[in-house]
């Protein structure tokens, strides 16, 4: 089994669709204000919040 992948981003919220167009998954919308990271409740890809980022809101 792979290991999920992780993504640096510079915004607290973010949508994920898995990646794989049609083979992806629904389109979720993940927050990562209370910890700097959340992952996927999908496909379980990690997203984290980019080092020196100003944690901009908005998607």
């Amino acid at each position: 089994m792979q290991a999920p992948e992780t993504i640096e981003v510079e915004n607290l919220n973010v949508g994920c669709d898995g990646g794989g167009g049609p083979l992806g998954h629904p389109m979720v919308y993940l927050s990562l204000e209370a910890k700097g990271e959340v992952d996927c409740p999908y496909c379980g890809r990690r997203y984290v919040l980019k080092r020196g980022a100003k944690a901009a809101g908005g998607h």
